[in-house]
């Protein structure tokens, strides 16, 4: 690998860190003598991030910016025109060939691409379909691509992003179209829901259709769309991007959402805050999220009490909402359903099905729970079982919270 292209890549994989859609990562490079050489070495780790799938596995993927140069002047972002960065751009062989190294190698099992926009949306989104459609039909790449796809490039090159990539994602960034109208003039709001409405259409097709055959149609963007909320760049309070969030889920049936708590960034805007978003508020939001996603919360719910519209960053919002509803626990786990038990503080999903199924052929006892790995101090305030009933004591609603809010939670968000 040339020095030119490791210039590149260090320059354009840290561009891309600011993108929450993976969790960049880096063991940093090991020394193996005078040489500093080795079987295995990583050269700084450059564009190395970890994602996670939806059975657990976590992957390594190629991280990257097809350019950091851009004709938007978006004031949360680092690579917007009026930045005084180092600037770079890959061509189209050069991703291609550097992905299909890096994969060879094991270093990666796929491709995350996005790109700042370069004279117009279509001939960035051209250049990225044109890297994936090489991969696959060139190259025969079977590794997962994930593209960050643009607005305002045509449907007919986001169609085509589709065919080659496994997921898409176009970010929100912010909330409301008043926040994008001052940190984000060049974006739209509704722009952006319109192409995830079209992505959405088309990947619902590719799901129903048939041909002829009988055959299912090809393949579009199995893995669905995704997008990101930046936290604490504007005035926007929990319960307006949630609102957003669960809106998103519902009408664009979004795969995921990502949080990114606003840090600030060089040479940045005089508009934007001067300090980060606390990385609590973010953490609370991805709860809020999941509970919304798998543990049957409305969003009334997860939203109940936030008087200032925003989450408790001293507890997660599922004892939140049991604290402000005490009067419906303890619940009988032998009896209660599925939604009521997914609302038990320390009892997750794959804990639920678990006890729905034993249950079935006995009456669930403290042992039980023992066997379950079920976190006893958590959940036995709300929980009744055969031989167990909590105690009016532990019941109390001060001393509860204050036992189940340990101050080391919030250290490590310090």
């Amino acid at each position: 690998m040339s020095d030119r292209i490791l210039e590149k890549l260090e320059i354009l994989a840290d561009a891309a860190k600011y993108d929450a859609s993976c969790a960049s990562g880096s063991a940093g490079k090991r020394s193996a003598g005078k040489n500093d050489k080795g079987i295995g070495s990583l050269t700084g780790g450059s564009g190395i991030c970890h994602s996670f799938t939806p059975d657990g596995r976590c992957v390594s993927l190629l991280k990257i910016l097809m350019t950091n140069f851009c004709i938007y002047d978006c004031h949360y972002c680092i690579n917007r025109k009026s930045s005084n960065v180092q600037r770079a751009r890959f061509t189209v062989e050069e991703v291609v060939n550097l992905t299909l190294s890096f994969y060879k190698r094991n270093y990666i099992e796929g491709l995350f691409l996005s790109s700042g926009i370069i004279q117009t949306p279509d001939y960035t989104m051209e250049s990225m379909v044109r890297i994936a459609k090489s991969l696959r039909v060139d190259q025969g790449f079977k590794g997962y691509i994930h593209l960050k796809t643009i607005p305002n490039a045509s449907p007919e090159l986001q169609e085509q992003a589709g065919i080659y990539a496994d997921r898409l994602s176009i970010n929100v960034e912010l909330p409301t179209q008043v926040g994008l109208e001052k940190f984000a003039p060049e974006k739209s709001l509704s722009n952006i829901t319109d192409a995830m409405d079209h992505l959405k259409g088309k990947i619902t097709e590719a799901k129903e259709s048939k041909t002829l055959s009988g055959k299912r149609a090809p393949r579009f963007a199995p893995g669905g769309q995704s997008t990101q909320m930046i936290v604490g760049a504007d005035g926007a309070d929990d319960k307006t991007i949630l609102k957003s969030s669960f809106g998103l889920y519902a009408k664009q049936k979004l795969k995921r959402i990502y949080y990114s708590a606003f840090s600030p960034i060089p040479d940045a805007s005089k508009i934007l805050p001067l300090k980060p978003a606390p990385l609590v508020r973010e953490h609370r939001l991805y709860q809020a999220d999941w509970l919304f996603r798998f543990y049957e919360f409305q969003p009334e719910e997860i939203l109940q009490g936030t008087n200032d519209g925003m989450l408790d960053l001293t507890m997660d919002p599922k004892l939140a909402w049991a604290l402000r509803n005490r009067d419906v626990f303890p619940i009988d786990l032998n009896k209660a359903d599925k939604s009521m038990l997914l609302r038990v503080p320390g009892l997750g999903v794959t804990t639920v099905k678990k006890i729905l199924s034993l249950r079935r052929y006995t009456k669930l006892t403290w042992e039980d729970l023992v066997k379950l790995h079920v976190p006893l101090n958590r959940v036995k305030a709300f929980v009744m079982v055969n031989n167990w009933s909590p105690p009016p004591a532990l019941l109390e609603a001060d001393r509860l919270a204050q036992n189940l809010t340990p101050p080391e939670q919030m250290e490590l968000f310090a």
